[in-house]
This record gives C-alpha cells, sequence and structure tokens, in this order.
C-alpha cells in the first residue's frame, strides 16, 4: 500500500472502477492522495503489478466481515463415539442408539465401536450382529460408511448423516384451554 508498492508502473484503477492506465508508482500515489484514499496493490504478480485507489481501512474491514460471514456459514461436523459391548442389555443398547440418531440428525459423523475382552474374541460375530443392528435401526436418520472392520480388540463402523435429513425443529406445543370448574355454594 502506498509508498510500500516496490513496481516501478502499475496499472491503477479508481474508486468508481475506472482504469486510469499504467501509470508511474509516484503518481498514482500523488491522484490517491489528492481524492483522500490510498494507492493498494490488489494483483501484485500480474504484469503491470495492478494497483487500486480506495479507503485501505474500509476495505480491510469489508475483507474481515467476509471473514466472519464465511466462519458463521461453515458448518462444523464433529466426529462422535458410542462403545458398546458384545452382550450389551436391550435398555443400554436402546439408550445408545437414540443418542446415536441424535447425534445424525444434528449432523454429525458417529464412530460405533464394540468392544471385546479376554474370551469375547471368539463371538465376533455378537459384535458384528449388534453393529448391524445399529445400522438398521438408524437406516432413517443414517448410513453405514462401510462394513464393520477389525481394529485391535474393537469392532467399528462409521455412521454419517443422510443428506436429505431435515434440520433438528423443536415440537410445537398445543395451547389447551381449560373451563373453570364449577363451584357449589
Amino acid at each position: 500500500m502506498n509508498e510500500e508498492i516496490t513496481a516501478s508502473e502499475v496499472l491503477v484503477i479508481d474508486e468508481n472502477g475506472v482504469k486510469l492506465g499504467v501509470i508511474k508508482v509516484a503518481e498514482a500515489i500523488e491522484i490517491a492522495d489528492s481524492r483522500m484514499f490510498d494507492l493498494v496493490e490488489v494483483a501484485p504478480l500480474a504484469n503491470p503489478p495492478v494497483c487500486r485507489i480506495l479507503d485501505y481501512g474500509k476495505y480491510r474491514y469489508q475483507l474481515q466481515k467476509k471473514d466472519k460471514d464465511a466462519r458463521k456459514k461453515q458448518k462444523v461436523q464433529a466426529l462422535k463415539e458410542m462403545k458398546m459391548r458384545p452382550k450389551i442389555d436391550e435398555h443400554d443398547y436402546d439408550f445408545k442408539v437414540r443418542a446415536i440418531r441424535n447425534f445424525l440428525e444434528d449432523g454429525h459423523r458417529v464412530k460405533v465401536s464394540v468392544f471385546f475382552r479376554g474370551r469375547e474374541m471368539s463371538f465376533l460375530d455378537k459384535g458384528e450382529d449388534v453393529l448391524n443392528r445399529v445400522i438398521a435401526d438408524c437406516e432413517f436418520v443414517g448410513k453405514s460408511e462401510g462394513p464393520a472392520r477389525m481394529e485391535g480388540r474393537y469392532m467399528r463402523i462409521m455412521m454419517t448423516p443422510q443428506a436429505s435429513t431435515p434440520a433438528k425443529s423443536k415440537p410445537k406445543v398445543e395451547k389447551i384451554e381449560t373451563v373453570p370448574a364449577k363451584t357449589k355454594i
């Protein structure tokens, strides 16, 4: 910007977007000063480099605002993990599947793991049955990225949310009118 520009000649564009042509840097800075603006190099790799006459403070503010809006609209997708055992109780299973569904509805990826201890390693089919049951119970809100695979003592699957899953909305509460009870006198 201004005196920091190292090129000898630059293509100048004024504050209204009109090309002023290829001008020496000193002249371009004088033109910018006379208009109460700054000379800012926007394309340093072009031949000749391109500079604009603009209010640098306002320009930086607008860039920061664009970056902030982009971060705000960015969807953050976290990886959640749910651990189970091959001999999981029915209530525990239901509770964990409900949590998996909620994670998927919120747009998160879920890693579902079944942990085997000791002799349980000889009954890998039970762990696979649990994972297949999870896939079947969550098929409307998410899908598995692939078949179950062993990683050490863990058998794992990755669940991703369905693309057409609607955003979670709050249930509507209906207002119920009450009729006052008759009192005896």
